[in-house]
Parts: C-alpha cells; sequence; structure tokens
C-alpha cells in the first residue's frame, strides 16, 4: 500500500517543468515535489540544458523519494538542447502530458509539502474553477518610490493584482481561494479539458517574459482563476540564464508584447499604454541620472527592440509534439488551426511512452 493520502476520485495531476543549465535549483526543486503529502500522478522534465547534470540529480532525488515511500515515481525526463525557451518547452510536455490538473513549475521554486494537496482541494471543492495558483512567499514589497510609480503609471489591463497577494502571503495564510485574471508562470494549474488545444506563444524565447499572462487571456473571459493562499511555495528567481541589466528590459518587452498581442484595442487601453510608455521614459532618465550612467536607457530600448521582434512575427502557439522514432525525435508542428491529422498524430504522440527518457520505479531507467 502508498503511504500517501486517498487519492480516490481525486483529479490526477501531471506536473510540468521546464528547465536550462540549472541542475542545483532543479534539485532542490524536485526535492520538494517529491515530499509532498499528496502525490502527482506523473512529472515531465523538459531539460534544454548543454549537459547531462540536471538529469542524474534528479534520478538521484527520484531513487532517494522511491526508498522513502513504498512506490516509485512516473516521470519522463526529456532532454533537448535544441528547444529555445521555456514556452516551447511547456508546449513540448503538454504534447505528451496526461491527467486532469496539468501544475507547470519553474525549476527555481521550492514547494511547501501540502502545495500539490491544497490546490487538489480547491479543485474538489469548486468545480466551477478552471485553474488554481498558489501564493510565493518570499516576494518582498518594494521600494516606496518604485510601488508609488506602480501606482501612477500602471493603470487599466497593465496593473498586476498578484504581486499584492504576494506581498501578504502571511496574512492571507487561512484565507479562502482569491480570484484573479491571471497567473504567475512559475506556479500555474488548469483543467486540462480546460486548456484544450491552446498552447504557449513560441514567439517568445529564452526566459518568455508575458507567456504566463497571454496563456490566460487565451482562456477566455469565462475562465475562473484562483490562486489559493494555503498553497505556498518560495520562487529563488536563479539568475542563471536571466538577463543581469536593467529591470526596464524585461518589464518593457512583457508589457508591449501583451499589449501588442492581446489589448491594442479601444481608447482606455490605449491610453493607458501611451501613459505606461511615458512612466517607463521618466523612470529610465531618471534612473541614468542617479547612476550617471546609460544602463537603464539601453536596457528601455533593447526591451522594446525585443517586444518589436515578437510581434512582428507571425504568431506561433503551435504545439511541438516530441515523437519517438527510432530513438530520435521528430518534432510535429501545426498553427493555430489543428488540422484533423495533426489531432490524429498528437493522439498518437500521448498515446506513445518514451521508454529511454522516462525514469521509472525509485528512478531507475
Amino acid at each position: 500500500m502508498d503511504d500517501y493520502p486517498e487519492m480516490s476520485r481525486i483529479p490526477r495531476v501531471c506536473v510540468i517543468i521546464p528547465t536550462k543549465n540549472r541542475p542545483r535549483d532543479l534539485q532542490r526543486a524536485v526535492r520538494s515535489l517529491f515530499a509532498q503529502t499528496a502525490k502527482p500522478g506523473s512529472v515531465i522534465i523538459v531539460d534544454q540544458s548543454t549537459d547531462g547534470a540536471s538529469r542524474l540529480l534528479v534520478e538521484a532525488e527520484a531513487a532517494a523519494a522511491g526508498n522513502r515511500r513504498s512506490s516509485g515515481w512516473r516521470i519522463q525526463y526529456v532532454r533537448d538542447s535544441s528547444i529555445s525557451g521555456a514556452a516551447t518547452a511547456r508546449n513540448h510536455a503538454m504534447a505528451i502530458a496526461d491527467g486532469d490538473i496539468w501544475l507547470f513549475l519553474d525549476d527555481d521554486v521550492v514547494l511547501e509539502p501540502d502545495f500539490v494537496e491544497q490546490l487538489i482541494v480547491v479543485y474538489r471543492d469548486r468545480p466551477e474553477v478552471s485553474g488554481v495558483s498558489g501564493v510565493i512567499t518570499n516576494y518582498r514589497r518594494p521600494s516606496v518610490s518604485l510601488r508609488l510609480w506602480n501606482a501612477m503609471f500602471v493603470r487599466g489591463p497593465f496593473r498586476d493584482e498578484r504581486q499584492p497577494i504576494y506581498w501578504r502571503s502571511e496574512d492571507l495564510r487561512t484565507a479562502a481561494p482569491i480570484r484573479v485574471p491571471w497567473f504567475t508562470g512559475c506556479l500555474m494549474s488548469f483543467r486540462a479539458e480546460v486548456i484544450g488545444d491552446k498552447r504557449f506563444d513560441e514567439n517568445l524565447r529564452g526566459v518568455s517574459d508575458g507567456e504566463d499572462v497571454d496563456f490566460c487571456i487565451q482562456l477566455g473571459p469565462a475562465a475562473i482563476l484562483v490562486i489559493a493562499p494555503r498553497a505556498r511555495l518560495e520562487h529563488w528567481h536563479s539568475s542563471v540564464g536571466r538577463p543581469r541589466d536593467h529591470w526596464l528590459r524585461r518589464s518593457v518587452r512583457g508589457k508591449l508584447f501583451l499589449y501588442h498581442k492581446n489589448w491594442n484595442h479601444g481608447l482606455f487601453n490605449r491610453l493607458c499604454y501611451w501613459w505606461l510608455l511615458a512612466g517607463f521614459y521618466f523612470v529610465a532618465l531618471v534612473a541614468c541620472m542617479r547612476r550617471r550612467s546609460l544602463e537603464p536607457w539601453r536596457a528601455l530600448r533593447t526591451g522594446e527592440a525585443e517586444a518589436s521582434r515578437t510581434i512582428r512575427q507571425p504568431h506561433r502557439a503551435s504545439v511541438e509534439g516530441l515523437l519517438q522514432s527510432n530513438g530520435h525525435y521528430q518534432r510535429l508542428t501545426a498553427g493555430p488551426a489543428m488540422s484533423r491529422d495533426y489531432i490524429v498524430e498528437l493522439r498518437k504522440a500521448k498515446r506513445m511512452s518514451a521508454r529511454p527518457h522516462q525514469i521509472r520505479d525509485r528512478g531507475t531507467l
């Protein structure tokens, strides 16, 4: 008998983790995952690393978890260094995912022991809910000046309702689920039936700023998304693979991408956009004077250029499924219009077991 809580009539969870060149971060993340009070049905790790260090550490953690429990973990480990960015990696995983709930985690999070269990409780008790996220407990309030800047310049669709919830994580520990318009990418889950054929925009490369909000918008206004304050984790923002220049670069890149793809309509949204852009230029000028450096200005302009390149590309919300053929991966790409042949191939991909890439009982290959 497994010593996990009884999970009959409980949604089955599939955990998806993209990673790249962060073996120690990934090790801490999976260690906290393997210590959960409610065991997920499966785990899919899509590794874009240049070496096999991450896989070795995952195998060791899976073996240790298997020794502590009476049954092993079902893990599919896909390593492909040609994959570029978290958005594309998640789409690869979704092509072979199973289960009722798909839980997306970053590789630099550490879950509290009952994180998965608390998500399941919300899904079980609230069947109308489309997606459930949790609370990040180690985010601190930004400086007063930055909060004032946000209050003044970040308006309309750009306003972020998630961050104040994270800042009050202790006060809200026992609060009921809180409805929000979108989630944070490092800890979001959805019912598989709600996701359907929707996928992350693969025009977003690298860190993929804005992919989480864009994906939630795709679900439509009828989707009910909630943050469960009892589902808690720490997000450590690993420095590996992240831009190290001024924060303006990523903020500008993400906000401009979201506006031009999703919010570029109506007078109010356009006014909010131009007001936000004025705020970005204002903070860049002030930061340049304070630092006596043009770095903030260059970061702003770089973010604008990157967003412009992304939104000029044809929309790619495709699925790149992984089909295993004679030991090699064969990519399957489809555009937004899901053809009948593509659906057939996708179903085949889901049925196929990537045997050389699965870690089975107690972490053995």
